[in-house]
């Protein structure tokens, strides 16, 4: 289904792949409040997925599809047999990361500073396209440092799409990897969506896809017409609770939104599930205090899900007890 999706080029809203937030335990909660968002991975590293422990790294529960793993790396070889194996596992899709500033990605040669380097992403792409049978992705920034965003950006889209990149998802800001860290480049750079819709007009054939910045559902939607997607980052994480909205806004869904309780009472038997193979209960419920944000009670719910979780002696009850704190807006209802 998504393979047809992607060819046909309907509307995606994507949930951004964030490094230390978007693992397996946040996935899950995240397809229990939208059926149809794709889902992203953290970025992992091609060497790790060959050499790591694979289960650990890149595992993911069935529930989770549509779900992409995105990939760090610009070897093509190794992208290959990286992606050969997240295909084995079920993997819908396969995104090649560009746009990453961290100083970890850049002593590596991959993530945004592969900006420089148009001709080594195609050729990671027409390399991953040629082997897997899964759609191949990219996601970039509008350039890096003292590149023109309008010279980069499109020579960047066009390499791609010329190597068979089912889409290219833009971060619209350039990165500064020279006096900017990681979380500055989040924010301080400023935002050009404009630069994303023209390369939209540029390239109206090919999916395009746009990130960076959005608040909230309503910017997504209106940010999402010029284009073919729209991912949501931060928002998506700190606020989880508008992900209830996704499939009604995005998709036209009419069956009801998930209950509330019923939220809580998966989180509770996969938290079970969690530490009955090794994990803890905070590994699971750190991805939860964004769910009821603004409402009343949230405070409260913040608080027990932050601080009694870390308890060596924590157990599900905790969730019970943060959710009891809470009393939930439509559409979280019973």
């Amino acid at each position: 289904m998504y393979h047809k999706t992607l060819k046909e080029k309907e509307k995606i809203f994507a949930v951004a792949p964030m490094m230390d937030w978007t693992d397996r335990h946040c996935r899950f909660l995240h397809r229990l409040l939208t059926r149809r968002a794709l889902l992203y991975t953290e970025m992992v590293v091609a060497d790790a997925v060959i050499h790591g422990d694979r289960e650990k790294l890149i595992g993911f529960d069935p529930v989770e599809h549509p779900v992409a793993l995105q990939l760090g790396g610009s070897e093509p070889d190794k992208l290959v047999a990286a992606g050969r194996i997240a295909a084995d596992m079920g993997y819908d899709e396969i995104n090649l990361n560009v746009g990453c500033p961290s100083d970890r990605v850049k002593s590596g040669r991959f993530g945004a500073c592969l900006m420089r380097e148009p001709a080594l992403v195609a050729d990671c792409v027409a390399a991953m396209k040629a082997a897997l049978p899964v759609p191949v992705t990219v996601k970039c920034r509008i350039g890096v440092d003292d590149q023109d965003p309008e010279e980069a950006l499109s020579t960047m889209a066009a390499g791609v799409f010329a190597a068979g990149a089912d889409a290219l998802w833009v971060h619209a800001r350039k990165a500064w990897l020279q006096g900017l860290s990681p979380k500055e480049n989040r924010d301080i750079p400023p935002l050009d969506y404009d630069r994303v819709f023209r390369l939209k007009q540029e390239f109206p054939n090919h999916f395009i896809g746009i990130n960076g910045g959005i608040e909230d559902l309503n910017h997504a939607l209106e940010l999402s017409r010029p284009v073919d997607g729209v991912m949501l980052g931060r928002a998506a994480y700190h606020n989880t609770g508008l992900l209830v909205d996704v499939d009604r806004l995005f998709y036209g869904a009419t069956e009801p939104a998930i209950g509330w309780i019923a939220v809580r009472d998966a989180m509770m038997a996969y938290a079970e599930r969690t530490m009955g193979q090794g994990g803890r209960l905070i590994h699971v419920t750190r991805h939860m205090v964004g769910l009821f944000h603004g409402m009343p009670g949230a405070r409260r719910y913040r608080q027990i899900l932050s601080d009694d979780a870390r308890r060596d002696d924590a157990g599900v009850a905790v969730i019970a007890e943060a959710f009891a704190a809470v009393r939930p807006r439509e559409p979280l209802v019973a």
